[in-house]
């Protein structure tokens, strides 16, 4: 049975939830309630997936209503995000760079997380944000100087979509140009809308797209990945530790704006991003204003 975690509510009040198909292919809700307060670290690092499993298969979760609730990032505020750049071969190319021997690391703050259809602001003085859908490894277990690649695989606990929103002119040019100022922005990471166990996902084989107003930009596979998931855990694991919870994003592919092949994000627009297996995001943009507090959307439960 594939499952599908995913936290329901207002921002800063979500509750744990898992989806799973009944015998005529009908998806329905259930509780976690019963098990854990959240979809989190503490959740994921006490085999909470396979618990949550046994518990549904027992009927042991009440069955409730999604009807009308926003719906969170699949996990609360991790520890680190963790993100690598340039890791299809085809977007390396369109970046104008050569293909990188080892993982490209950055590091976004957890406060740029935010829900998979929430209003996504652009910054105020931007005039080149772009979209960047990523494949989302959560990690289920600590990594710390992993021995080989199959024990990184065992730290996977699973799945999901992001949006590595980037602000190029922060980013890349002249001396001011920083990947940290260019990817650490409000909102910049929308992820979700679940999280799908490591159990039933293919990360080598799965289709991500990217459609701008219902234009398609980005449609490739993460067979073009240059370092898989679990190379990428295992290369991580050697420089930091990674704990339950931490989210890593893996890279986007060809089709981004910067390629110079498409305007930039401009206020109205309507970006949707979607992973095979993993569901689909959908954020409308609009320019944030100097000054103004940032919507309770960036608040997580934890936070």
């Amino acid at each position: 049975m594939t499952l599908k975690f995913a936290r329901l509510g207002t921002a800063g009040n979500e509750q744990p939830a898992v989806i799973a198909q009944d015998a005529r292919g009908t998806e329905k809700y259930f509780s976690l309630l019963s098990l854990t307060n959240d979809i989190d670290g503490r959740f994921l690092a006490a085999d909470g997936i396979e618990r949550a499993r046994k518990a549904l298969e027992s009927g042991e979760l009440e069955e409730i209503s999604a009807e009308g609730l926003r719906i969170g990032a699949p996990v609360s505020r991790p520890g680190s995000v963790i993100a690598i750049g340039l890791n299809y071969t085809a977007h390396a190319a369109e970046s104008g760079a050569t293909p990188p021997e080892v993982p490209v690391v950055f590091l976004k703050p957890s406060n740029t997380i935010s829900g998979p259809f929430d209003a996504a602001p652009i910054p105020p003085s931007s005039e080149k944000y772009d979209w960047e859908v990523e494949l989302a490894i959560v990690i289920g277990k600590e990594a710390s100087y992993l021995s080989s690649i199959s024990e990184a695989g065992e730290c996977i606990a699973g799945y999901a979509v992001a949006n590595d929103l980037s602000e190029r002119d922060y980013q890349i040019p002249g001396a001011a140009g920083q990947w940290t100022k260019g990817k650490s922005l409000p909102g910049s990471t929308p992820l979700g809308p679940w999280l799908v166990p490591a159990a039933d996902v293919d990360p080598g084989n799965l289709r991500l797209r990217t459609l701008v107003n219902g234009e398609i930009r980005q449609d490739s596979n993460t067979s073009d990945m240059i370092f898989d998931a679990a190379t990428i855990v295992h290369h991580l694991s050697q420089y930091m530790v990674l704990e339950p919870g931490d989210v890593i994003i893996t890279g986007t592919p060809e089709g981004v704006a910067l390629s110079g092949r498409f305007p930039f994000i401009k206020p109205g627009d309507v970006i949707e991003l979607e992973i095979d297996g993993l569901g689909r995001q959908r954020q409308e943009y609009y320019r944030a204003v100097a000054g103004a507090a940032q919507p309770v959307s960036f608040v997580s439960s934890n936070a």
